[in-house]
């Protein structure tokens, strides 16, 4: 059976047994704490955690390859575009300029660059596996329910349940839909060349969209046909209440993100130098 990506899988871990509410708090939590800071010591003990709980939690590599991939890509575009528009940005920040080498015109690789740079690439590293840990750790109703509890919509916290339920009937479907394009002779493998196989991709979106459009539909008359939205709250049959380990969960990252602030600021300013 081949993976299926961002989707949760009911695992015995110590972070799939937090519940749901207390792993929505951390990870805000350990987002604000990671764009606030650009303390270089605090953002290498984050990304440290961030694998550990990688580790523990026994998520797939293959769970979430395909989307890290993605991710990164954009990534690279994003440091691209902060050199290309703002070449110098480390030199303001640190109030110093140690030029490395000139490359052309107004660019000059200077290592307050170098060094904002990578503290934009540990923001990243230190978001982005806590950002795809939680998802793949926590039941999308469980996560609706989280959502709910910390204040929001209910109807809008049903909506992103369904849209991450959504995300393996669209692999499903898309599947399907390769599979009988290819035994029609219609070749998606590396043999093709890149262009052609673009066009037999889109080729086969619209049979996606088309059934995506019809099970929307069908999803939207069911609920409406059983009242949902008439009333002012909901029960969750996914809710659950905090556990010891919640609270303990929930005072580390406390914890954590006042020692991070503490270590930021304590100079008064939020970037650490070592120039």
């Amino acid at each position: 059976m081949r993976a299926r990506m961002l989707t949760y899988t009911k695992q015995d871990s110590p972070v799939h047994r937090l519940s749901g509410a207390a792993k929505l708090i951390v990870f805000i939590a350990w987002s604000l704490t990671a764009m606030i800071t650009y303390d270089t010591r605090c953002l290498v003990v984050m990304l440290l955690i961030s694998l550990v709980l990688f580790k523990v939690s026994t998520v797939r590599f293959q769970d979430y390859a395909f989307v890290l991939y993605f991710i990164l890509f954009f990534f690279l575009l994003n440091h691209l575009a902060i050199f290309l528009f703002s070449p110098l940005e480390g030199t303001r920040i640190y109030g110093t300029r140690h030029d490395l080498f000139h490359l052309a015109g107004r660019y000059t690789v200077t290592a307050e660059q170098l060094f904002y740079q990578l503290n934009i690439a540990l923001k990243y590293a230190v978001v982005i596996p806590v950002a795809l840990l939680f998802l793949l750790t926590t039941d999308p109703s469980e996560f609706a329910a989280s959502l709910n509890r910390i204040g929001v919509n209910y109807k809008i916290a049903y909506s992103v349940s369904l849209a991450l339920r959504y995300i393996p009937d669209i692999q499903r479907d898309y599947e399907n839909i390769s599979f009988s394009a290819q035994a029609r002779g219609i070749d998606l493998s590396r043999k093709e060349k890149l262009p052609r196989r673009l066009k037999n991709i889109v080729s086969i979106l619209l049979p996606l969209i088309l059934s995506s459009i019809e099970r929307i539909e069908k999803i939207s008359t069911a609920m409406e046909l059983r009242g949902f939205g008439s009333g002012r709250k909901r029960t969750w049959y996914m809710g659950r209440p905090f556990t010891g380990r919640d609270y303990f969960a929930l005072g580390l990252m406390l914890s954590l993100a006042a020692a991070a602030l503490i270590i930021t600021f304590y100079d008064g300013s939020r970037f650490y130098s070592i120039f």
